[in-house]
């Protein structure tokens, strides 16, 4: 188990009396009204699993990692955090036990919550981790490129790949933390041109939007998002800070709109040394936003993502070439469950 990150240094010094005074070099946090429950009540309201997840990623880093245990030192920080960030919960619980498993948590809090009847999730602005975009349902890909390929990858045929291909794609599914029952892979001979692919391919119309934390120097898809008589909303990367603009973001995913999925959402994973949260996609997803996430900034070979309990509609990533020229290969990773990968029977 990782150590906790947060865990208060303290000094401690003997007073006249002889006892252990407890200085801590960390501002103190208010007392939270659960410690002052004794432990035979048990509290009305159970904190709920997508805000245990947000407040032990903060913990261990911007990436949920995949299951365990939650410790007593974890459990009370993600009560302090959440009595901070979320006070409608100063009366919730974690689930107590030491075999709480952080992944059984994320998968399984909407079917508990519709057998309670009730659900104590904060729809308004809280991130909803494990969450899927399954609602959404499949959507027709435009005739293009890209749905040409994947109706190819999908029939019989596809099943006859090269050696070199197949070695390709599972370093990709393996570099985000990916599976080939949920995703296709896609290659490309750079990021322009695998952007190039999903601008053609995404139904963009009068009425959707295309929000965008990409850089405009290479984010080729907002000319398809104009040619379509879409929407561009160019969003400062600022907001990808959750300390600081997170709450505008929110804002936009839950802008009100007639059509479902409202849009496509493309941010980045990774800027110059800045490394940015994954539940951005849960959150988008909850709001029936489609998400493309660049994750092509990443050092292939050394750095993974973890991304199974997210699911992006679209990830573009690069993997090293021990082939041949040239070095490094582009592959857009396309979600099944998000796009009907066949032609449609008008065509």
């Amino acid at each position: 188990m990782v150590k906790d990150a947060q865990e208060q240094l303290s000094l401690n010094k003997d007073n006249k009396d002889g006892e252990v005074v407890e200085y801590s070099l960390l501002p103190p946090i208010p007392k939270s009204p659960i410690n002052s429950k004794p432990n035979s009540m048990k509290a009305n309201t159970v904190i709920p699993a997508h805000l245990v997840a947000e407040a032990i990623s903060t913990l261990h880093g911007l990436d949920l990692r995949w299951s365990g245990p939650i410790t007593p030192s974890e459990m009370q920080y993600v009560q302090q955090y959440v009595l901070a960030k979320y006070p409608e919960y100063c009366n919730g619980l974690v689930e107590e036990g030491d075999k709480i498993d952080l992944y059984a948590l994320c998968m399984n809090d909407d079917s508990s919550s519709n057998e309670k009847g009730k659900s104590p999730r904060r729809e308004s602005s809280s991130p909803s981790f494990g969450s899927s975009n399954s609602e959404l349902g499949k959507i027709q890909l435009e005739p293009s490129r890209l749905l040409d390929i994947l109706t190819k990858k999908t029939s019989y045929q596809g099943n006859f790949i090269s050696i070199p291909e197949i070695q390709v794609r599972n370093r990709a599914l393996q570099q985000c933390g990916l599976s080939e029952e949920e995703y296709l892979v896609v290659f490309a001979l750079t990021l322009k041109e695998a952007m190039m692919m999903i601008g053609e391919c995404y139904p963009f119309f009068r009425g959707n939007y295309y929000m965008t934390i990409l850089g405009e120097e290479y984010d080729c898809i907002r000319e398809f998002v104009t040619f379509k008589d879409s929407k561009v909303i160019a969003a400062p990367e600022t907001w990808l800070d959750l300390r600081i603009k997170g709450s505008q973001l929110s804002q936009y995913f839950r802008r009100k709109s007639k059509h479902s999925p409202k849009g496509l959402f493309a941010y980045p994973a990774y800027v110059e040394e800045t490394r940015y949260s994954m539940h951005w996609i849960s959150e988008a997803h909850r709001n029936s936003w489609h998400v493309l996430l660049d994750a092509s900034c990443l050092d292939a070979g050394k750095e993974r993502l973890a991304l199974a309990l997210h699911r992006p509609d679209f990830v573009l990533c690069t993997v090293d070439n021990t082939h041949a020229q040239p070095s490094k290969i582009t592959c857009l990773l396309v979600r099944k469950q998000s796009f009907e990968a066949a032609a449609s029977s008008a065509n």
